[in-house]
């Protein structure tokens, strides 16, 4: 994917972008891999992302969607099992009988007939969920998503990554978009390798989605619009936007034989543009429109159509480009023991420079670090770790640095999109700017490293990573307020046609009685050592299940949209206080995502729920990076003491493993 190397001395020319150390760049929103499988081909937990091969000439990268299992409807009563397990240890027990009574006449009544009807969409349909999944849990939602359901994420800060540097900006920006104009291109000609299970293929589905995607606020419900295209389907959109300082403009990252301009041409045309803002008056921010309650920005957008025809056409410019690329002004500071300044500034920064309806937006600050904020209704994390991923191996290749022929070839100028506004369209970007200062002022952000300790120790102990965190995780928060919280883990169901994920809810019986245990200064270490094995097997049980689509929260919300459908009431399961005290209807106190087994910060996103915590971490040889985010306005919650409750709680299940060894 590289450019020939030019040997000659008099015709070769490097392009450095800013130093000789490469770029990590990772952040999620979800789980980024399931704990238990094969991601993408490659057994993440035992052996880390460094054998993945990312292109493939044998094969094509949809060849085998149309031969993916359906995703299948679990049994009723399986179903209702689980969910009545997660319901145990988070309510008194007259209140749990009362829940058992619920959810007996929920299955042997009016859930029965629901059951069938869920069973005849899923005949006719190879993904049941698909459609109902995209509505319920991103397009239907009124609210404002750019920090409320965005993920934002930190880039490059770490050991073996680009440190802050003034003057690199532009530089390091036109080498990183080089590289992922590259993925895109392996996506759009299908070389992408499939990613599989052990043999069994995935879905690739969501690769589609990473590009030339955006989100339509609709009055009453969103609108998910791709314009990607496979070279074999024709034309796809290869320009660019790039924001900066409330303006907006594009340009064509092909030159016109349709191969990609070098990072050196790239950087040309992001130099043009921060010139011209620097030289100029800042623009009117149309971008901060994204951030705004969704029916009220679907009719602010209706206006601006009618306004005049040019903003239509600026409209769709950013809305089918490939991406957006943001030249923020701010220089977040960033280290190896402290990163909450530039995670802060990746999802809650400044809206001159990000729309925030875009499958991806890449954000370049002044001092030459990047961040990320995207819209998660078209795809999951996997997807945007696997194309950051494929960045942070190609720049490793070449230390960060450019080497090919210096091109003297004239370009055309990017070109500023216009808009014709007037009182109304200014007063609403007002208006949403203090609303989204507002509520970014009140997302507090921590993103450090815990140094005990890494994968490399756990994996000694012979305790997946990923179920040793989250029984931390749960200790942690029973630590601090002294009862267990219900908890929210991604499981990925791409074994299915179109899959996504399943809940897992890794707040069982099992790990709440080994909280308690641990709590317990009367308990033997004997007992504590079986209680938690108890736990870690329920956990990974729990979690094959849940890939299998077999876990309840997808089922429950399935069962509950045919009530809907059918004009139905609400059944007295949705309404009982257990569901929502479990989790059920989005209210997981804990909000948890692996950030994959790399080198990097992750990523965060906003706490479901005021009173919850978003928990994200990534799970390093020799470290576990944790980014906590809370709401500041909310007394039961610190992110702060939750951090040190966590280092606490990983110190301690530790030893506690340590010593069952012995």
């Amino acid at each position: 994917m590289m450019q020939q190397m030019v040997k000659s001395g008099r015709d070769r020319a490097v392009y450095n972008a800013g130093c000789g150390t490469s770029l990590c760049f990772v952040f999620v929103l979800c789980r980024l891999f399931t704990a238990h499988d094969v991601a993408d081909g490659t057994h993440i937990a035992q052996s880390g992302m460094d054998l993945y091969t990312f292109e493939s000439e044998r094969e094509r990268t949809f060849q085998y969607q149309e031969s993916l299992p359906s995703l299948p409807v679990p049994p009723l009563h399986e179903t209702l099992n689980k969910y009545l397990d997660s319901v145990k240890p988070l309510v008194e027990e007259e209140e749990y009988r009362r829940t058992q009574e619920v959810v007996r006449n929920f299955e042997y009544g009016e859930g029965r007939a629901l059951q069938e009807k869920l069973l005849q969409r899923a005949s006719c349909r190879r993904n049941w969920l698909e459609q109902w999944w995209r509505n319920a849990a991103y397009l239907d939602t009124r609210s404002e998503t750019q920090i409320s359901v965005n993920a934002g994420g930190c880039g490059p800060h770490l050991e073996h990554s680009w440190q802050a540097q003034d003057g690199t900006q532009v530089a390091r920006c036109s080498i990183l978009l080089w590289h992922f104009l590259h993925f895109w291109k392996l996506i759009r000609t299908e070389k992408l390798a499939v990613g599989r299970s052990g043999k069994t293929p995935l879905d690739m589905d969501q690769f589609r989605m990473l590009c030339c995607t955006c989100k339509i606020p609709g009055h009453h419900r969103d609108t998910l619009v791709s314009h990607f295209r496979t070279e074999r389907e024709g034309h796809c959109p290869s320009h660019v936007v790039v924001l900066c300082r409330g303006r907006a403009f594009t340009f064509d990252t092909l030159d016109p034989n349709g191969a990609i301009l070098t990072p050196p041409e790239l950087a040309r045309q992001l130099q043009n543009i921060k010139d011209k803002c620097q030289d100029e008056a800042d623009g009117p921010t149309i971008s901060a429109l994204t951030s705004d309650e969704r029916t009220r920005w679907a009719q602010v957008r209706d206006h601006l159509l009618t306004l005049s025809p040019q903003n239509a056409t600026s409209l769709h410019i950013i809305e089918s480009s490939l991406i957006v690329v943001g030249l923020d002004d701010a220089s977040p500071e960033a280290s190896v023991d402290d990163c909450s300044q530039l995670q802060s500034l990746s999802l809650i920064g400044d809206l001159r420079c990000r729309w925030g309806d875009k499958s991806f937006n890449l954000m370049a600050f002044q001092n030459g670090l990047f961040g990320a904020c995207c819209d998660h209704a078209p795809y999951d994390a996997m997807v945007l770790v696997l194309c950051i991923y494929f960045i942070d191996q190609e720049i490793r290749k070449s230390n960060g640095i450019w080497q090919g022929i210096l091109p003297e070839r004239k370009l055309t100028l990017p070109e500023e999109l216009s808009f014709v506004v007037d009182e109304k369209v200014l007063a609403a970007v007002d208006c949403a700017k203090e609303n989204y200062k507002q509520k970014g002022n009140d997302l507090n952000l921590i993103s450090r490293p815990f140094m005990g300790f890494g994968k490399e120790l756990i994996k000694k102990c012979r305790i997946h990573p990923d179920t040793f965190v989250q029984l931390a995780v749960q200790l942690a928060y029973f630590s601090q307020h002294g009862k267990p919280g219900c908890c929210y883990e991604t499981a990925s169901t791409r074994r299915y046609f179109h899959g996504r994920t399943e809940t897992m809810r890794s707040c069982t019986p099992e790990v709440v009685a080994w909280c308690r245990a641990m709590r317990n200064p009367m308990a033997v270490v004997q007992h504590k050592r079986e209680l938690m094995w108890q736990a870690i097997e329920k956990h990974n049980q729990s979690m094959r299940e849940c890939q299998m689509n077999r876990g309840c929260d997808r089922h429950l919300l399935g069962l509950l949209l045919t009530a809907n459908e059918e004009g139905l009431p609400t059944p007295e399961l949705y309404r009982d206080p257990s569901f929502s005290k479990s989790g059920g209807g989005g209210n997981f106190v804990l909000s948890t995502s692996l950030g994959g087994y790399t080198t990097t910060m992750g990523g965060v996103v906003a706490p479901m729920v005021h009173n919850g915590y978003g928990c994200f971490y990534s799970i390093n040889s020799q470290k576990i990076f944790i980014n906590v985010s809370t709401w500041d306005s909310n007394p039961e919650t610190n992110g702060e003491g939750f951090f040190e409750a966590l280092s606490s709680a990983l110190h301690e299940t530790m030893n506690l493993a340590l010593m069952a060894r012995l």
